[in-house]
Formats: structure tokens, sequence, C-alpha cells
């Protein structure tokens, strides 16, 4: 099969590696010149475990380039994956795409499957088709197949997905995915063919569940604290239920990335547009929000005031094997202890430098874990990396001001805590750091 992949963002870099994996001829086109040079030198803009290694295996049946004309030409499916970034009013822009559909339009000289991949609002396969029509005679075909990747994880995902979602409408537009997806589904996981319309809200459906699950944890644990109850065996007790997936029920410093914030708004702003409202969605939410600083509160409970003091802070991304800090919970920690009057000394294994350019917050970035935290007032524990799980404590007393740890995403042992004198604080396990 001849595929193009348009935008060599995360989304379709993946896609266009795996699909040249499975033996496709894939040409990656994105606009971004620098981009594509690096590329063609075997250099991975992203950060995702594996990718590089599976690019080196595919490299001779994938081509990048910035020339979307030729790849329009030279191929039968088209998957569209630019950005759909979040506006001011929570809605997606698609601007974007529709450039791109604009592009196809005029390079196109015979009938293309054109595929949606990145996330987009309910009711744009709709809008594709009437720009479709006024500025292409041919008959091309909109097809919705919104991607489902955990960044981090995102090859295995690819590679062998729980299921592949395609929105279309013509027999001819099945059998041209299902020869796609083929390789990557004989683990017996479906391929779901379903109305385009079904397919785009199928992908916000996920994604608004998943964060509905992440906030009641996190208003359970803040329930825990008060009551005194430990959040971890609360979770065993009710997700023991058969009916109730664990997935998902961590409590920490709420949920940042590219996926969940910005979807979860689009979700809201589609429903407002139709006249419906997603309370639930809303909620959850606004309690990411407050979730964020939940460590700066706990801080501020111990501290009262933190003017003048300084800070350890482990973790910049928003989650661990992946240097993406959009909408990452230091992010907000951060700004808000330079409000309070606090300094801030931070180390992340993959993410500094991004963060240091996309942050706005000042902060001083730390060669290593240990280094952070010399002279700090107190360690705080921002992204549950693995080499955050069993740090030296003998070095983290020498370093640490005050033998205070605040941890956000429950990463450390309670009783390897206890056993070094620490005060520990963290999500909903008040049973155990009361112990400490």
């Amino acid at each position: 099969m001849k595929i193009a992949v348009i935008g060599t963002g995360y989304v379709g870099l993946v896609a266009g590696v795996a699909f040249a994996d499975a033996g496709h001829k894939v040409i990656c086109v994105d606009n971004d010149p620098n981009k594509i040079n690096a590329l063609l030198e075997g250099q991975i803009p992203i950060y995702e475990p594996g990718l590089e290694d599976l690019l080196r295996s595919a490299k001779s049946r994938i081509l990048f380039t910035t020339d979307l004309n030729r790849a329009v030409q030279d191929s039968d499916v088209l998957f569209v994956a630019v950005g759909t970034p979040e506006t001011e009013d929570g809605s997606a822009d698609l601007g974007p795409t529709y450039n791109v559909i604009e592009g196809i339009c005029k390079a196109a000289e015979s009938p293309k499957f054109i595929v949606l991949k990145s996330t987009v609002p309910v009711g744009t396969s709709r809008q594709v088709e009437k720009r479709l029509a006024e500025f292409s005679s041919l008959p091309h075909e909109v097809i919705n197949n919104p991607e489902f990747l955990k960044e981090g994880a995102a090859i295995d995902d690819f590679l062998r997905p729980d299921r592949v979602v395609i929105g279309c409408k013509s027999e001819k537009a099945q059998d041209v995915m299902a020869k796609i997806y083929e390789p990557f589904v004989r683990n017996g996981h479906p391929i779901l063919f379903m109305s385009n319309t079904a397919a785009e809200l199928t992908k916000y459906a996920a994604n608004a569940f998943l964060s509905v699950k992440i906030s009641f944890a996190n208003e359970l644990a803040q329930l825990a604290d008060q009551v005194g109850a430990d959040i971890d065996e609360v979770r065993s007790g009710f997700t023991s239920d058969s009916r109730i997936n664990p997935a998902f029920f961590y409590p920490g410093s709420g949920y940042g990335g590219s996926c969940f914030p910005k979807d979860v708004q689009a979700l809201i702003h589609t429903a407002h547009k139709n006249d419906c409202t997603m309370n639930i969605v809303s909620a959850a939410d606004k309690v990411n929000d407050q979730q964020k600083t939940i460590l700066v509160q706990k801080l501020l409970s111990h501290f009262h005031d933190v003017k003048g003091m300084r800070f350890a802070l482990w973790g910049l991304s928003f989650k661990p094997r992946t240097d993406d800090v959009r909408e990452a919970p230091a992010k907000y920690i951060i700004e808000k202890l330079n409000s309070l009057g606090a300094e801030v000394v931070a180390y992340d294994p993959i993410a500094g430098t991004r963060a240091q350019k996309e942050f706005s917050g000042k902060f001083q970035l730390a060669e290593s874990a240990i280094d952070a935290c010399q002279g700090a007032d107190a360690l705080l524990i921002v992204t549950e990396w693995n080499e955050f799980r069993n740090p030296n404590y003998d070095d983290l007393s020498a370093a640490l001001k005050n033998k205070i740890i605040f941890d956000g995403r429950n990463t450390l042992n309670p009783s390897d805590v206890k056993r070094y004198d620490f005060e520990y604080y963290c999500i909903g396990r008040q049973s155990l750091f009361s112990e400490v």
C-alpha cells in the first residue's frame, strides 16, 4: 500500500514509521524543513522509547519530504496528522487540518482516501467533505481513524493495539483500511468499523472517561487524607469489584500532556455548541486544575511561609518515559512557588531542556537528582520516573537542609522513608505518613 502521512509530530511520526515497518511504502511530509532534515539524518525530534530502532529497521520503505504535492500524487491513502491545538475558548484549532485538505485538493490527480488521524472535534469529517466538494471535483473519501497512543508506550500501542477504530462510509474504504492494519491485529484484537461521527466521538469519550477516573481518584485521596484512610487500601477494595477496571485509579498531582486537557476542553465545547452539558467531564477538569497545586498546599501547611526558601523538584515531564511537558503539573507548581517567593532547582532525566524552553516559571536545572537537593529545604517529587523510586536516603539526608519529602505521585516506599526518619507527605496515604 502507498501511504502518505502528513505531519511528523508525535502521532504522524509513530504512525509513519510503524506503517513502513509493516511493509507499506510510506512518505512522511512536514512543512518544517529542519525537522525533515533531521529525520533524513536518522535523528528523532521527539523522545519515544523504541522509535529510533523502528525507524532504523524501516528506513528502506520510508521517505521524508517537505513536498506535499509529490506525497499526494505518489500515494493512495493520505493520513492527516497535523496538530489540533486548543484555542482560548476550548475549541480545537482546525486551521492546519483545513490547509492540508486544500493542499491535497490542489495536488491530487486521482481520488484519494483521506484519513483524519489527528484528534478532531465531532462533526469535522462533515466539514472536510464540504471543503473537498468546494476545492475538488474528484470523489475523495474521508475516513476517521483516531489514535489511542500512550506517550512512553506508543510503539507497543501502535504495533499491538487494543482495537483499531475506523469511521467510513464505503466497503472499499473498509477493505483498504483493513489491509493497512491487518499486520497490527494478528493478536485477535478487533478493527471496529463505524460511522465517521461515531469514530470522532469515540476518541473523546475514551480520553474524557480516563480523565474522570483520574480526578475521581484524586478527590477520593483528598478525602482519605482528611479521614485518615489509606487510599491504596481503598483502591484495592473497590476496584476488586469485577465491574470496575482498576486502571487510572491512581491519585497524584493531576494529569497533563497533549491529549487529556485539550480533548476534555474540546468535548465540553462541542457539547455547548450542541445545547448539551458535560457536567461530569467539566467537574473532572476543575478537579484536575486544583490537583496540580496540591503539593504546594501541603508545602504551605507545613512551612506556612516559603518566601526565600529553596526546593528541589524531581520530574518536569507530565509523565515518565516522555519529554512532553505540555500542561505538566511541574509547570504550575514552579509558577506557584515563584509567586510565593521560593526558588526551585529541578531535575528530569529527559525533559529538562524542553521544560526550560516551554515553562514560563523560573527554575534552575540540575545535572542529577541529588544535585537538585543540595541545600534545599525540602524535596518535591512530581513525575514518577523509575530512577526516583529507590533513592539513596543517606545521600538525601546529607543533601537536604530538612529531611522532608512531598511525594506527588506516591512514588516512594513508605517503610523506607520511615526507616530513614524523613517527614513524608504524599497523596491519600495519611495513615502511612502519620506513622513516620
